[in-house]
């Protein structure tokens, strides 16, 4: 037989370090969490398990092994999409150990399905691109109307959200005008057939549009996510609510439309419930005045409980005597100050009679007639004086001014010529040729004629 061969240290025991279980499974923890630390795994889930307490437990593998893992509520509850098994996915989190069980596994703090990192990347990029064109601005988000009459719908006509829209609709709002454009929602001719149902519904002239679809992973969601569709609701005139997937589902319509809802039968809530609100508020303001005109019931028969009971009611006789005796007593002074002021006006006439005669208006007009007749005098010798002054410094003047006329000049048999058509005086017989039109001025008229010689003067 072989020999055996014993493999125990030879330091005895007591002198040996000895480790405990815990001890050992903390140091590994403690490696595990400093030369690993967080990293990004990627794996197919298996056995997706969710506890009452609302944490996720699961395994990652692949082809040759497999990795426990583990994912806390308020991570969960963060995950824009469903977890289940045989999802390949891509997680982030810390490498540690399970104390208890001495196991090793990774807690979760994100993750996101396999090969949806570059939709997710071009939907970061446009959302980036479009804020900053403004298109998110609250400040251009409208109202809804308080009582819709038209309501347009945008979504699959197979999908469970159009039958959860009406279903609140015809139960909480039943008078309401439901206007519906089926579109697909997923796929790559959804984003088109989005679009045109928006523009047909605000062309058509709905008070308010619902464009939705129930809930879905980032790639089923899509559509929603499209530039085209965004300007779409950007553009519409009509109010739009966005209800596109569950309430951890958040796409670019979302940010652009006027109100997000959660989901399709949270949208069609939003558009009766200030419909809603009128109703209650009509109901509290009926009881208000129901109560109100109980209360003034209430008060009049309590002041006419009291007027029966008031001297008015016990004598009225009395009450009619007091009036007639003050009426009586009314009259005599209206009838006192009535005399007064007539021997007021009486008085006051006198005295302007009195006035009128002293003054005498007919003296006044003899004076103001012959102060009259003296200034129409004064002012005919005056004018008279003006006029034979000016006349004795103009004559002189008329006397010069015909001395310097060349009319005067030309009555004593001479005359002026111009050479036509220039018009120009002829100061120079020389500037004429035969047969050159002329025409001379005398003292009394004028006269055209035409040269027929021309002689210089020697001198």
């Amino acid at each position: 037989m072989p020999k055996l061969v014993s493999t125990l240290p030879k330091t005895p025991p007591e002198q040996a370090e000895i480790w405990t279980v815990s001890q050992i499974t903390r140091k590994v923890k403690g490696l595990l969490e400093t030369e690993i630390g967080s990293v990004w795994v990627s794996g197919e889930i298996s056995n997706w398990r969710v506890s009452p307490a609302g944490h996720a437990y699961f395994t990652l593998k692949d082809e040759r092994s497999q990795l426990s893992a583990v994912i806390f509520r308020g991570k969960l509850n963060k995950l824009r999409f469903e977890p289940e098994g045989g999802l390949e996915v891509i997680v982030r989190g810390m490498v540690s150990v399970y104390e208890q069980r001495g196991a090793y596994q990774i807690i979760c703090d994100d993750m996101q399905p396999k090969g949806m990192g570059a939709l997710q990347l071009a939907f970061e990029k446009l959302k980036k691109k479009l804020d900053a064109e403004g298109l998110f601005d609250d400040t251009l988000k409208k109202a809804l109307p308080v009582l819709p009459r038209r309501i347009g719908v945008v979504t699959s006509p197979t999908g469970a959200a159009i039958r959860d829209i009406l279903n609140v609709l015809g139960r909480r709002f039943a008078h309401a005008h439901i206007i519906f454009y089926p579109a697909r929602v997923q796929g790559d001719e959804a984003a088109p057939e989005i679009v045109a149902g928006i523009e047909a519904l605000d062309a058509w002239g709905v008070d308010v549009m619902i464009v939705g679809r129930g809930g879905g992973s980032l790639e089923d969601l899509w559509p929603f996510n499209e530039e085209a569709v965004v300007r779409a609701i950007h553009a519409a005139g009509t109010p739009i609510i966005s209800a596109v997937g569950h309430e951890i589902d958040f796409t670019l319509s979302d940010f652009v439309a006027d109100l997000r809802a959660a989901t399709p039968s949270a949208a069609a809530e939003l558009v009766v419930q200030e419909y809603a609100s009128l109703v209650e508020s009509q109901r509290g303001l009926r009881q208000r005045m129901i109560s109100a005109v109980g209360r003034d019931v209430e008060r009049a028969r309590t002041r006419l409980d009291r007027q029966q009971g008031s001297f008015v009611f016990s004598r009225p006789e009395e009450m009619i005597r007091q009036r007639r005796q003050r009426c009586d007593e009314l009259r005599l002074s209206i009838d006192r100050a009535l005399r007064d002021r007539v021997e007021q006006a009486r008085h006051r006439v006198q005295k302007a009679t009195e006035k009128i005669r002293l003054l005498s208006p007919t003296n006044q007009t003899r004076r103001a007639a012959l102060s009259l007749a003296s200034l129409r005098t004064r002012l005919d010798q005056s004018g008279r004086g003006t006029i034979q002054r000016a006349r004795a410094r103009f004559q002189p003047l008329v006397a010069h001014l015909d001395a310097l006329s060349p009319l005067a000049i030309l009555s004593r048999g001479y005359a002026l010529g111009w050479k036509l058509p220039e018009n120009e005086l002829i100061r120079d017989a020389g500037t004429l040729k035969p047969k050159d039109r002329i025409r001379l001025r005398f003292g009394e008229g004028s006269a055209t004629a035409i040269v027929e010689r021309v002689e210089k003067d020697d001198g």
